[in-house]
């Protein structure tokens, strides 16, 4: 079924919801790897609709908050630095490192700038050549190719002062980490649509066979999200184990190939350290040696830093959907979206930051396990 403009409809997603009871014979755990998606599900009261037994558990969706601790750390010192101006995304902004954010390093005399492209970040380094203008690269295989074009852009334009501090992350080696993990109880995906728009779902077959896990690739209206957890229902219940494309409108199979060539030469896969799940192997981008001289990394040699998270935050139970942050004993109180002492509270795309915007309360009684069954 096609919803075309009907995104919303009432009345089909009551019939998508009554479907879904229809068939779930059994409980099941999806797991949605979107920030957009999750406040979807929490904002329209999807994940408290489902048929009884369908849980849908948070997985790490929001580039912001799987962004190392190190590089908002390293991003700091980097702005301190004289004749820096460091530029970013504004929902960079208020993410806490280990002391402090880039807001209040703004505050405090650093030339902190909000771009909306990395472009803008290439045009502040052409029209201002007597500072160093570093762009902070972050995110999902969505934001690495406007990312790799802006390097291109300011190799044909031999600009000396601009550079990338890279922090980007894959979904795909994310999921296997998280379904490798003996305490994972996840038994099937939605994929987020806008980076399989670029990057294709091929990646994603090798994940289903070996894992035996359905992984449906999904929008961000409410419709589409009932009627991917449709198809991964139905999937469970036929015993299947297949990619599927609910989003068809917007994803082909192969994805943006133009897109992945520049992507291809200007980066290179690494292993890559995320926020609250470690070091995952082959999980990154870093610049091809060709364009090394554009990472800001290498340009402001720092050596290595000691990040901290907060103690009180369990943000990495959180991402990894192993506790839901009702659970948190500082949510709503100590961590807000005005006073977060973690990323998803701060992120626009983070999970605590969507129950917090739907007003869901903090529980009780003893946290269980989101992945698990209570």
């Amino acid at each position: 079924m096609r919803f075309l403009d009907e995104y919303r409809d009432p009345v089909l997603a009551r019939r998508l919801l009554e479907e879904t009871a229809a068939i779930a014979t059994r409980p099941w755990r999806i797991m949605e790897v979107c920030g957009g998606q999750t406040h979807t599900l929490v904002r329209q009261g999807i994940d408290e609709l489902l048929p009884s037994g369908i849980r849908m558990v948070h997985g790490p969706g929001c580039p912001v908050c799987v962004t190392p601790l190190e590089t908002l750390d390293r991003a700091m010192a980097i702005a301190a630095r004289p004749g820096v101006t460091l530029t970013s995304f504004g929902d960079m902004l208020r993410v806490p490192g280990s002391t402090t954010d880039l807001l209040s390093a703004r505050a405090r005399g650093a030339d902190v700038r909000v771009v909306y492209s990395p472009m803008d970040a290439v045009d502040i380094a052409r029209a201002e050549p007597d500072r160093d203008v570093v762009f902070l690269a972050v995110g999902f295989e969505t934001t690495a190719p406007a990312n790799a074009m802006a390097v291109l852009h300011a190799a044909r334009l031999g600009l000396s002062n601009f550079s990338l501090l890279v922090s980007h992350v894959l979904v795909p080696p994310a999921m296997t980490t998280l379904l490798e993990s003996p305490d994972c109880e996840v038994q099937a995906f939605l994929a987020a649509g806008h980076v399989c728009a670029v990057m294709g779902f091929t990646a994603y077959e090798p994940i289903a066979a070996r894992h035996r896990v359905p992984v449906v690739v999904t929008g961000f209206e409410p419709l589409d999200l009932l009627e991917g957890i449709l198809m991964a229902v139905r999937q469970l219940e036929e015993g299947r184990a297949e990619v599927e494309n609910q989003y068809a409108r917007a994803v082909r199979r192969e994805g943006n190939t133009e897109a992945q060539a520049a992507v291809r030469r200007v980066f290179r896969v690494r292993d890559q350290a995320w926020r609250g799940l470690g070091t995952l192997r082959a999980s990154g981008l870093t610049l091809a040696e060709e364009f090394a001289h554009f990472d800001a990394a290498r340009r402001h040699d720092l050596g290595s830093l000691r990040p901290a998270e907060h103690p009180d935050c369990i943000a990495g139970a959180i991402l990894t959907g192993a506790r839901l942050p009702t659970d948190c004993t500082a949510y709503g109180n100590r961590c807000t979206p005005r006073h977060p002492l973690g990323a998803p509270m701060v992120s626009s795309e983070g999970t605590c930051a969507a129950f917090h915007a739907a007003g869901r309360v903090a529980t009780t009684s003893t946290p269980t396990p989101a992945g698990r069954p209570a």
